[in-house]
Protein backbone atom coordinates (compact mmCIF):
# COMPACT_ATOMS: atom_id res chain seq x y z
CA UNK A 1 0.00 0.00 0.00
CA UNK A 2 1.08 3.67 -0.23
CA UNK A 3 2.00 5.76 2.39
CA UNK A 4 -1.28 6.39 4.75
CA UNK A 5 -3.13 4.34 2.50
CA UNK A 6 -3.46 1.36 4.32
CA UNK A 7 -6.97 -0.05 5.26
CA UNK A 8 -8.39 0.21 8.50
CA UNK A 9 -7.72 -3.17 11.01
CA UNK A 10 -3.79 -3.34 9.86
CA UNK A 11 -1.51 -2.16 12.11
CA UNK A 12 2.16 -1.69 12.34
CA UNK A 13 4.57 -3.43 15.56
CA UNK A 14 4.70 -0.16 16.82
CA UNK A 15 1.36 0.39 16.62
CA UNK A 16 0.71 -3.30 18.27
CA UNK A 17 2.85 -1.91 21.09
CA UNK A 18 1.22 0.97 21.71
CA UNK A 19 -2.28 -0.61 22.05
CA UNK A 20 -0.79 -3.29 23.97
CA UNK A 21 -0.75 -5.82 21.66
CA UNK A 22 1.99 -8.23 19.69
CA UNK A 23 1.68 -10.03 16.50
CA UNK A 24 0.53 -13.13 18.01
CA UNK A 25 3.21 -15.60 16.00
CA UNK A 26 1.20 -14.50 12.49
CA UNK A 27 3.60 -12.82 9.48
CA UNK A 28 3.30 -10.08 8.16
CA UNK A 29 -0.35 -9.62 5.77
CA UNK A 30 1.00 -6.10 3.82
CA UNK A 31 3.04 -3.75 3.80
CA UNK A 32 3.51 0.04 3.63
CA UNK A 33 6.27 1.28 1.53
CA UNK A 34 7.11 5.29 0.94
CA UNK A 35 10.42 6.92 -0.22
CA UNK A 36 10.24 5.36 -3.86
CA UNK A 37 10.19 2.02 -2.18
CA UNK A 38 13.03 2.47 -0.04
CA UNK A 39 11.21 2.23 3.00
CA UNK A 40 8.94 -0.80 4.62
CA UNK A 41 6.73 -1.24 7.56
CA UNK A 42 5.25 -4.48 7.26
CA UNK A 43 1.07 -4.22 8.50
CA UNK A 44 -0.69 -7.56 11.00
CA UNK A 45 -4.02 -7.88 11.39
CA UNK A 46 -5.39 -6.73 14.45
CA UNK A 47 -8.12 -9.60 14.70
CA UNK A 48 -5.34 -11.69 15.08
CA UNK A 49 -3.11 -9.57 17.54
CA UNK A 50 -2.66 -11.07 21.14
CA UNK A 51 -2.21 -9.29 24.39
CA UNK A 52 1.51 -8.23 25.17
CA UNK A 53 3.19 -10.74 27.66
CA UNK A 54 3.61 -9.40 31.34
CA UNK A 55 7.05 -10.42 32.51
CA UNK A 56 7.19 -12.67 35.67
CA UNK A 57 9.18 -11.46 38.51
CA UNK A 58 11.94 -13.73 38.35
CA UNK A 59 12.54 -12.56 34.46
CA UNK A 60 12.42 -9.19 35.79
CA UNK A 61 15.08 -10.14 38.32
CA UNK A 62 17.10 -11.83 35.92
CA UNK A 63 17.30 -8.76 33.41
CA UNK A 64 17.86 -6.60 36.34
CA UNK A 65 20.98 -8.35 37.29
CA UNK A 66 22.65 -8.79 33.60
CA UNK A 67 22.27 -5.39 33.17
CA UNK A 68 23.90 -4.44 36.87
CA UNK A 69 26.64 -6.88 35.39
CA UNK A 70 27.04 -5.07 32.39
CA UNK A 71 27.86 -1.85 34.27
CA UNK A 72 30.03 -3.67 36.90
CA UNK A 73 33.71 -3.01 36.16
CA UNK A 74 35.69 -6.54 35.74
CA UNK A 75 39.04 -5.00 36.80
CA UNK A 76 37.51 -2.55 39.74
CA UNK A 77 34.90 -4.15 40.82
CA UNK A 78 32.97 -0.45 40.74
CA UNK A 79 29.10 0.21 39.58
CA UNK A 80 29.65 2.66 36.78
CA UNK A 81 26.49 4.86 35.54
CA UNK A 82 27.18 3.47 32.03
CA UNK A 83 27.18 0.37 30.41
CA UNK A 84 31.04 -1.02 30.01
CA UNK A 85 32.36 -0.96 26.58
CA UNK A 86 32.54 -4.16 25.29
CA UNK A 87 35.64 -3.65 22.73
CA UNK A 88 37.48 -2.87 26.25
CA UNK A 89 36.30 -5.58 29.16
CA UNK A 90 36.47 -3.20 31.43
CA UNK A 91 35.23 0.76 32.46
CA UNK A 92 36.81 3.45 30.84
CA UNK A 93 38.85 4.78 34.29
CA UNK A 94 40.81 1.12 33.96
CA UNK A 95 41.36 1.13 30.36
CA UNK A 96 43.43 4.70 30.88
CA UNK A 97 41.39 6.21 27.85
CA UNK A 98 43.80 4.69 25.48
Amino acid sequence: YPYRLAPDGLATRRQLRAAGLRPGGHHAVAQILWRRGKRVAYLYRLDWAKPKRIATPAQREAIAKALLARRTCRDCGQIKPYYIPRRYGCCLDCHGGH
